[in-house]
Formats: structure tokens, C-alpha cells, sequence
């Protein structure tokens, strides 16, 4: 399996507290979503590429960019009552299927069958990787994007590209009742918050942060976590029972951070 090349060190280093493309404190811009279309390109030169293989299993996920309560984030989900991986975060995204025209309209798909999210509403910024395989022999491609509070946000060209792009409101998403309990915002904050941090290993190999959400989630329900028999990587909310952002969800979200100069 192709595994991309990141320095070779047994300890994930600290954070940065800022990045060159866009600000922590206020929300994103289209100037600040053209920066981080260029460095999410540049940094796909740095893997090599993967050819699709006919005889597997592919999925694929969005990683939603967007501004809550002006604050610059990603969207996540926590999976509901499901045959697997259920009480998890993730992003949207799923099984591609064969009327899927392509990798990236199977997570388009599959972001408004979840959130209520329209394609038309997302800019497409690039892709992370290189794509892995999941615990159940899928091939999960990551793509990245910015989700708009409305379409006509999304196609106004005449807009100031120094404005900050407006909110969308979580409340008026609309989740699957089968597939997601609920739906949260993760600011960029959050993620180089020490107190939020856990050093992992991604699958025994290369070290990343998982984050602790927990106290993000609303606390209107209960989510059952699902455990694993056989003690495997990725299984479950996260370790000791907390919810966390993890497993290949938090390895993508990695990848993503470290393209964006966030993570080191």
C-alpha cells in the first residue's frame, strides 16, 4: 500500500498556532479559499498518485470547510445507531455507487443524503491523501471543500474577496435519522488546542493528533459507542470511552491540517 512519506519521527510534533492561508479568529474569505486551493495542490505533488483499481471497493468523504458563528472550521458528524463504526465522528461520505458518476459526486451524494448539504452550495478546494484503505477494505478518497450558507453566496463573482463568506446555521441542517446523531462545528481553534490533543499512531506507523469533541457535541441524547472484539485500530468513539476524532477520520484531517501548515 502506498503510504505518504512524512518526516520520520516517533512523536508528532506541536501544532502551529497560525497558518500562511488562512486566520484562526475570523471567518474565511474567498480570497483566504483560493490560498488553500493552491497549497491543497501543491501538496498533492508531494504524494504519488493513485490509480483506481477496479477490483475494490471504493468510498468517498468530503472534509467540510465552513464558518459557524464566525468562526473559520470543519464540519463533522457523529454516525447513528449503524451495522458499523456506529457513536463515531466522521465525515460525510459513504459507499460509491455505480450510478456515482465519479469518486467526488458519491461524497456530494452522500453529504446531502447526510446533512442536507447540496452540492451547489460546495466549492471543491482539492483532495488529500494518498487515499487508504478502511478497516472493511474500502478505498476512502478525501476530498476537501467549502460549504456556502446558500447558492447564490456560493455564485456571486462580484463579491469582495477580502469579505468573510457568511455562516451556515447547524440547525437548519437536515440529518439522515438513520445515519447521523448528530452534526457539529470544529474551529480551527480547537484542533491546536494542547488540552484537546492525544498523540496516536495511525494504524501502529506514522503519529498524529486525535482531538477530543466531546464537549462540543450537544448533550440533548445519548450516542452508543460501538466496541470492538478483536481490539482493533479505528474502532470506537475514541479511547477510554471519549469522543474523539480519530482513526481514518482523524488521519485525513491530519493530512488536511498539515497541507494548510497547521500541523507539522
Amino acid at each position: 500500500m502506498l503510504q505518504r512519506t512524512i518526516a520520520t519521527t516517533s512523536r508528532v510534533l506541536p501544532p502551529n498556532t497560525a497558518s500562511p492561508f488562512l486566520s484562526f479568529s475570523s471567518p474565511l474569505t474567498r480570497a483566504s479559499l483560493a490560498a488553500i486551493r493552491t497549497a491543497l495542490s501543491k501538496d498533492a505533488q508531494s504524494y504519488p498518485p493513485v490509480d483506481a483499481d477496479a477490483h475494490e471497493t471504493h468510498a468517498a468523504v468530503l472534509i467540510p470547510l465552513c464558518n459557524v458563528d464566525n468562526t473559520p472550521g470543519i464540519l463533522l458528524e457523529v454516525r447513528g445507531k449503524l451495522r458499523t463504526h456506529s457513536g463515531e465522528v466522521s465525515f460525510p461520505g459513504g459507499k460509491v455507487d455505480s450510478t456515482d458518476p465519479s469518486f467526488l459526486a458519491a461524497a456530494l451524494r452522500e453529504t446531502h443524503e447526510e446533512v442536507g448539504i447540496t452540492s451547489d452550495q460546495i466549492d471543491i478546494l482539492g483532495q488529500v491523501g494518498p487515499p487508504q484503505l478502511s478497516l472493511g477494505g474500502m478505498r476512502v478518497w478525501p476530498f476537501v471543500g467549502f460549504v456556502h450558507s446558500s447558492v447564490q453566496f456560493r455564485e456571486d463573482t462580484t463579491a469582495d474577496p477580502e469579505a468573510p463568506l457568511p455562516n451556515i446555521n447547524l440547525s437548519s441542517l437536515v440529518l439522515s435519522p438513520k445515519e447521523v446523531a448528530y452534526a457539529f462545528h470544529l474551529p480551527f481553534t480547537a484542533m491546536v488546542a494542547p488540552r484537546r490533543l492525544r498523540e496516536h499512531q495511525f494504524r501502529g506507523g506514522q503519529p498524529y493528533w486525535a482531538i477530543s469533541v466531546a464537549d462540543l457535541i450537544r448533550s440533548d441524547g445519548k450516542v452508543e459507542w460501538e466496541t470492538d472484539p478483536l481490539q482493533r485500530d479505528e474502532i470506537g468513539a475514541g479511547r477510554g470511552g471519549s469522543l474523539e476524532v480519530w482513526g481514518l477520520t482523524g488521519w485525513y484531517l491530519s493530512l488536511c491540517l498539515r497541507a494548510l501548515a497547521i500541523y507539522q
